[in-house]
């Protein structure tokens, strides 16, 4: 997973005016229709147990999001760092709730 860094990589700055507070992507919620979601199956470092991994989803309410799709697909999961984990392997179920939601741009890898 991507680390978050809030200076982006700037350590040292000799501009007075410089403003090191970087803007964040999460204000801005897109259309259903305009997302790029990609759904898939992880077993990598969770000790051979599966978890469905929903990622591209951009806005501020992917906390909702993320609820919603557990209460779908009755089990538990969590939202780290704009990715939605939802534990085991609930693909097609993501799937076919994020049809039914109205987004349009949704792979299953």
């Amino acid at each position: 997973m991507p680390r978050k860094n809030i200076h982006s990589g700037i350590v040292y700055s000799t501009d007075k005016e410089y403003n090191f507070e970087k803007e964040s992507n999460n204000d801005i919620s897109f259309e259903p229709g305009q997302q790029k979601l990609v759904i898939k199956l992880d077993k990598k470092h969770r000790a051979g147990k599966a978890v469905t991994i929903i990622e591209g989803y951009q806005g501020a309410d992917i906390e909702a999001i993320g609820k919603n799709l557990k209460v779908s697909c009755g089990t538990g999961g969590s939202v780290k760092e704009g990715i939605i984990i939802i534990q085991g392997d609930n693909r097609e179920k993501a799937l076919q709730w994020f049809i039914k939601n109205g987004f349009k741009n949704v792979k299953k890898v």
